[in-house]
């Protein structure tokens, strides 16, 4: 049996469980309230008068980032609460029993868990958040500058989340490692936007706060990588307000040694979780 096999399994088991119509509902509720909502941005009425079309388009870059976090945040869930089951589960219902009593390696059955559960984490971001930009652009005629990239450091966020969320499954019960995952997800988040405003006051303490969450965990830098692929080039200036002032907006795009540093923090904790899982009794 190899990995892929093993891949081919997990994706299918886990499009079974009930948490993917959770994501559903969730994804689906989110892109019928924000079409709705973009759809009244232009014309709407505020104190500076009637909102114009680029007006509109500008709020809607910060709105985007907005939703894009909802966005992220429902993989975060989803993904933090599939990984548990697919592996602390089945190990601890001796469903793992029937896979590994074969002449196949944890470490292929381990491999194939993450490919499955990767591709179904990373297929997800891209279609929902595709799905999301389509809604802004078809309501406020609003693209963003860099798409692609965007989505593809979503993807890389929800691998970083998910690839922690075996490693915890390999030593907690499923439930606990999925809270645990989102609440360091959760967690970082916060200590990012805390860095944020402590670099806007000048503070080094506190601006270092959001600098070592995001190396100990890098889903908060990845996602403001993403805003700035999202957002208006241009947000920053003219909203008068800088990334320390707002925490949907980002100041610059990352630097390739942190997007290095995230692969290769993917790459240790697999291998964490690799030998967490040999050492496991089954």
């Amino acid at each position: 049996m190899t990995a892929l096999t093993v891949a081919g399994l997990t994706l299918r088991e886990a499009s079974r469980r009930r948490v993917v119509w959770a994501l559903l509902v969730l994804t689906v509720a989110l892109l019928a309230l924000s079409a709705w909502g973009f759809s009244k941005l232009i014309g709407l009425d505020t104190e500076l008068g009637t909102m114009t079309s680029g007006e509109a388009r500008l709020v809607a870059s910060v709105l985007l980032n907005l939703i894009m976090f909802g966005m992220s945040l429902i993989a975060a869930i989803g993904t933090a609460f599939l990984a548990g089951p697919t592996l602390a589960g089945e190990v601890e219902s001796g469903q793992a029993l029937a896979i590994l009593a074969r002449p196949v390696r944890r470490s292929q059955v381990l491999l194939g868990k993450w490919l499955g559960l990767v591709t179904f984490g990373c297929g997800y971001v891209v279609v929902a958040g595709l799905a999301q930009i389509l809604v802004v652009r078809v309501t406020v005629g609003y693209w963003p500058p860099s798409p692609a990239v965007g989505l593809a450091l979503l993807a890389a966020e929800t691998v970083v989340l998910l690839t922690l969320a075996l490693l915890l499954s390999s030593v907690i019960s499923p439930m606990a490692s999925g809270i645990v995952a989102v609440g360091l997800f959760g967690a970082t988040w916060i200590a990012g936007v805390v860095g944020a405003i402590g670099g806007a006051l000048g503070n080094e303490g506190v601006e270092r706060v959001g600098t070592v969450s995001r190396i100990v965990l890098p889903t908060d830098g990845l996602w403001r990588g993403a805003m700035n692929a999202f957002q208006d080039p241009g947000a920053l200036l003219q909203m008068g307000t800088d990334e320390g002032g707002f925490p949907f907006l980002s100041e610059a795009p990352l630097a390739p040694a942190y997007l290095a540093w995230a692969a290769l923090w993917i790459a240790v904790i697999w291998g964490l979780t690799a030998l967490s899982f040999q050492r496991r009794d089954i």
